[in-house]
């Protein structure tokens, strides 16, 4: 019963939500408020968000050993494949704010008690699964024109991707390959992630409203998809430092456009979540150590 909740969620008929057909001034408008959201509140958002670029610059690291540097860019563009699930907590944090709520960063947790969490964690695991096919697939891309054998340098290893017919042909091909990916991840997730913390229908009706938005907009998907894709490469090209701006600014904005796309069902009244009082689990420290005086 409890497996079918999460993939069909809590109404035993389920309730298609409606599609809006929106244009570019709806993404300029979800950007907007998604730097409002940053900018209202910053120490939050960088807070949480400095772990990403750490995440990343250790990755980048860790790839210095020449056996997985053909990896190094798989792994970087990979990385949008899992950005709605980490931005998880920037959603929550706006949708506070858009009800007028005070936020603090510790409310960021409070998606753990969201009853749609099951249904975010399992699409959380598919994300993540596909994209340790991604990183499968661009090895064995590597392997079948290049050899098993790992490059003998860093210059030696650009060299041979930027310069010969073979690396070309990594590239383009790679790239390919890699867009099918992309589309595929950004199709069953573009609006999923916000809206299962928004209600609680199930990640099978989540994933298909996903679908039909893109489906409905086509045009003004792409070029949200291209701007998200734009802005986390500034990301990456600022050594992952700019991370620690992109990734909020886009998490909140991803909540706003959510909120174009589907229309929001009238009358439904703002849930509001948390721990009970008195409570403190390890996930919120140090949150909790400035929640304590308010609750006493």
């Amino acid at each position: 019963m409890a497996q079918f909740h999460v993939i069909a969620g809590a109404d035993a008929t389920p309730v298609h939500p409606t599609i809006r057909k929106i244009g570019l001034d709806d993404i300029k408008e979800a950007l907007t408020r998604g730097l409002d959201d940053f900018s209202a509140m910053p120490s939050h958002a960088i807070f949480l968000c400095l772990i990403y670029p750490l995440v990343g610059i250790f990755l980048a690291a860790l790839m210095a050993g020449y056996n997985v540097l053909p990896l190094i860019f798989p792994i970087a563009a990979g990385f949008a494949l899992l950005g709605p699930v980490a931005a998880l907590h920037l959603y929550e944090l706006s949708r506070r704010r858009e009800a007028g709520l005070d936020v603090s960063w510790g409310n960021a947790f409070d998606v753990l008690h969201s009853p749609s969490f099951p249904a975010i964690a399992a699409l959380g695991v598919a994300l993540f699964l596909l994209f340790l096919a991604w990183i499968a697939t661009a090895q064995i891309l590597y392997q079948s024109l290049f050899g098993v054998l790992r490059p003998e340098s860093m210059a030696g290893f650009a060299r041979e991707i930027l310069t010969t017919p073979t690396g070309w042909k990594l590239i383009i091909i790679g790239n390919a390959v890699g867009f099918v990916f992309a589309l595929v991840a950004f199709t069953l997730s573009v609006v999923t992630f916000p809206m299962l913390l928004d209600r609680d229908i199930g990640a099978a009706e989540a994933v298909a409203t996903s679908v039909r938005a893109v489906a409905a907009n086509p045009v003004t998907m792409a070029v949200w998809g291209v701007i998200v894709a734009a802005l986390l490469g500034l990301g990456f090209l600022t050594f992952f430092v700019g991370l620690a701006v992109v990734i909020p600014v886009l998490g909140h904005a991803t909540w706003h456009f959510y909120r174009r796309v589907v229309e929001p069902v009238p009358g439904t009244p703002f849930e509001v979540r948390g721990t009970p009082k008195g409570r403190r689990y390890a996930a919120q420290f140090p949150a909790s150590l400035f929640a304590r005086e308010k609750d006493e």
